[in-house]
């Protein structure tokens, strides 16, 4: 999306700013309605005209949400009187820029994944998450916290039988539902609504499937674990900023407390 100079005092119809910057009229109406991009000015016909602070704001609002921020969250950024426009196009910047290059190292992960493929030569216990990039290790916090339960020796015992084809296939489920729940909260559905609670119940069953029999208490627990922990917290922002939250909210709404 590039923006050019506006002429000073130049005004743009809803129409004309869609083509500019590529997003619907629809969506555009939708700002405005939600409070989040009211045009400063109307025609004489009350339709609505975008000046340059507008399409600026516009600027902003596209660029987090191409990082995967929310719409409130953006409502929240945009409305801090502390962060002026440089600040937010810095940050901005310094977003995209670890982005780049966490994509850049998942790429040279599954290159060398390839090339071990072809080459015949079996990865490593390390080595079978650097596909996904550098996925953190949490089973010594994962022993030191259920290590005599039930569920982790189950856990541990599947797991252990694992061969190097289950743990990319694990990890592909997990990666396309991680994907498709960062593309619904992207697209602003609620996270108690059905089709969030639809993904906590497949998270829920993807958790019993690949390693121990997730209850509704299990799982509860975890998405308290989620947002309380910054290293469970980091790993789903690495896929959307505000995504450990949505799914917990998820997970609260799929499995409420009993009582």
């Amino acid at each position: 999306m590039e923006f050019s100079a506006c002429p000073s005092g130049a005004e743009y119809t809803v129409g004309q700013v869609a083509r500019m910057s590529g997003v619907t009229v629809r969506t555009l109406h939708h700002y405005d309605d939600v409070g989040l991009l009211s045009p400063g000015g109307r025609s004489a016909a009350g339709y609505r005209l975008y000046g340059e602070a507008d399409l600026e704001r516009l600027q902003h609002i596209l660029s987090y949400r191409e990082l995967g921020f929310p719409l409130e969250e953006i409502a929240e950024i945009l409305a801090d009187p502390a962060q002026d426009p440089t600040a937010h196009l810095r940050r901005q910047h310094e977003l995209l820029t670890a982005r780049i290059a966490r994509l850049r190292t998942m790429a040279d992960a599954v290159e060398r994944a390839l090339e071990a493929r072809k080459m015949g030569i079996s990865l490593t216990p390390e080595e079978r998450f650097e596909v996904f990039g550098d996925a953190p290790d949490h089973s010594a916090e994962a022993e030191r916290r259920w290590g005599g339960t039930d569920a982790y020796r189950e856990s541990a015992r599947r797991t252990r039988a694992y061969t190097k084809e289950d743990w990319l296939r694990e990890r592909a489920e997990a990666a396309d539902w991680g994907e498709r729940l960062a593309a619904l909260m992207d697209s602003g559905a609620p996270a108690d609504g059905p089709a969030a609670v639809a993904l906590a119940h497949e998270h829920r069953e993807h958790i019993t499937r690949w390693f121990y029999a997730c209850t509704s208490e299990i799982h509860r627990g975890l998405a308290t674990l989620y947002i309380t922990d910054p290293r469970f917290t980091a790993t789903y922002a690495s896929i959307r900023p505000g995504l450990a939250h949505y799914l917990h909210d998820a997970i609260r709404a799929a499995s409420p407390p009993e009582g």
